[in-house]
């Protein structure tokens, strides 16, 4: 990197986001999202954990041999056969990186049960090895901002002297501030020899809300690579969220001079995807990409817009790829408007998949007086999570309810089999359940179950969001509709079906989430 200015942007959606619990993606979503990525111009795309499971593994494996730009990353936990399996999947890619790491914070020392003496030759020989392997290799001390300063300056010097490329600095369990943050960035690139002959990294967990305020603090003192998710996805809290960081650079340009190659228009669609493929809502009072972002309320706030845009706006949602106008659509509208409307939204479509969300957009406008972002975002989300391929699908559901009692009767189809059953329950929603679990029966455990209009009226669609756990897994269904109790079964059956994907994608390995507490 010849720019001293210039900011790496490391995105862990696909590693550090998909732990988040229930947000399992799918592989098709992951090589999906990837792309976006890569096309956004992400400089480091960490696509996956390679030993944790082999749909890991398979994925970080396709993402690698597709990469047109980004460098390709897979992590490593400090031991020999991780770094093997992590090389033997992104050494397909055109700028491979190797990520190993281990916790150098006392707590985290005892986990492996290792004096400081035997951890330092342990990083020693595992990122030795790793730099054997590849030319790019990323070390991280996880926990760093629990570590000992003298300790910690005696790993990175080890690590820099075994060849690592790249140093990240973790606040692993978002304890630090960002006076902190700059602090401990700023200490170890004046104690530390070489320090300036590689790149130093801020990976920032959002557990009291600091996250990207200890980035940007980091970068301030010296981090020129920034590690973040995509609506800040990720374990607890979460993490910096790229879309955070990245305007909060291009907003204020004056304090903080520093540049990074993303093309920020496409914030918003991948904003919208992400939260799609992991089934995680987008808190609407999120900054940059909530749905509140950008809207005025405040009859002062809104003369104030309505003469100077800038009197109540430090960005524009042009920036971010957000569409200005919110035009309703209607039933009389035709295909090349929705696909326009669409394309405003993030969304990308061939000439197949546009017929179908064109039925589907019909379908919606023959219940709604208008059709707004809003409902078509809901719509691309409830297309995504309910397909034609998916083991369980909803064939008819009619329900009964009121003061003499509530039933449903429902039709799935099973492996392509239709399978009919009559169930009651304790209200419509649970009636419906109780039938699904009939024709399907599991063992997973209901953790959530929430339901949120799409817009104002009594027409509004509803998505409706459902997590389940079943032996450690968790996982996320969501849905759209009109009719909120039909919303709710696809939203269970389409976290069913993700459920029965995550039992066959764990191999060999530990399933990704399994392995989280090892994962900075």
């Amino acid at each position: 990197m010849t720019d001293k200015n210039h900011v790496l942007i490391f995105d862990t959606t696909l590693r550090d986001g998909e732990q988040s619990p229930g947000a399992t993606m799918t592989h098709d979503e992951k090589l999906e999202i990837a792309q976006m990525l890569d096309e956004m111009g992400v400089d480091i795309i960490e696509a996956g954990f390679p030993i944790a499971s082999e749909g890991d593994f398979a994925a970080v494996t396709e993402i690698a041999k597709r990469a047109r730009h980004s460098v390709i990353c897979g992590l490593a936990r400090a031991q020999f056969p991780d770094i093997d399996r992590c090389w033997e999947a992104v050494k397909h890619a055109k700028r491979p990186r190797i990520h190993t790491f281990i916790g150098t914070s006392p707590l985290h020392r005892a986990i492996p049960n290792l004096d400081m003496d035997q951890m330092a030759e342990r990083i020693h020989e595992t990122v030795t090895h790793a730099r054997n392997l590849c030319d790019n290799v990323q070390w991280s001390a996880m926990d760093s901002t629990r570590t000992e300063h003298d300790y910690l300056c005696r790993v990175v010097e080890i690590a820099i002297k075994a060849g690592a490329t790249t140093i990240n600095i973790p606040d692993t369990v978002g304890y630090t501030a960002p006076r902190e943050s700059a602090e401990l960035i700023r200490m170890l690139l004046e104690r530390v020899p070489r320090a300036d002959e590689v790149v130093f990294a801020t990976h920032c967990h959002n557990d009291l809300g600091m996250a990207t305020a200890n980035s940007l603090a980091a970068v301030e003192a010296g981090a020129r690579q920034v590690e973040c998710t995509i609506n800040g996805l990720g374990e607890r809290a979460g993490n910096t969220a790229l879309e955070e960081v990245v305007m909060a650079l291009k907003v204020r340009h004056d304090i903080m001079p520093y540049s990074t190659g993303i093309d920020t228009t496409k914030i918003m669609g991948l904003s919208r995807r992400v939260a799609q493929a992991s089934g995680f809502v987008v808190q609407p009072n999120k900054a940059v990409v909530g749905k509140n972002a950008f809207l005025h309320e405040s009859g002062i706030h809104q003369d104030g817009v309505l003469k100077n845009v800038e009197t109540f706006e430090i960005m524009r949602p042009a920036d971010i790829g957000l569409n200005e106008a919110n035009i309703a659509l209607g039933k009389h509208s035709g295909r090349a408007a929705l696909r326009s409307k669409l394309r405003d939204l993030g969304y990308e479509m061939g000439d197949n998949q546009l017929k179908d969300i064109f039925v589907r957009f019909k379908a919606l406008a023959d219940r709604k007086k208008e059709i707004y972002d809003e409902d078509l975002v809901a719509l691309m989300q409830d297309s995504a999570a309910n397909t034609e391929n998916d083991y369980l699908q909803v064939r008819h559901l009619r329900v009964v309810c009121g003061t003499d009692g509530q039933s449903a009767e429902l039709t799935l189809s099973v492996g392509g089999e239709d399978r009919s059953v009559h169930a009651e329950g304790d209200g419509p929603v649970d009636a419906c359940f109780n039938a699904v679990k009939a024709i399907w029966p599991h063992g997973a455990r209901l953790q959530l179950y929430q339901v949120h209009a799409v817009t104002e009226g009594t027409d509004a669609q509803a998505t409706v969001t459902v997590r389940l756990e079943e032996d450690g897994r968790v996982v996320t269904g969501q849905a759209a509709d009109t009719d909120t109790i039909l919303a709710s079964v696809k939203a269970y059956v389409g976290a069913l079906n993700r459920l029965k994907v995550r039992r066959e994608m764990v191999g060999e390995g530990a399933d990704a989430k399994q392995v989280s507490m090892y994962s900075h």
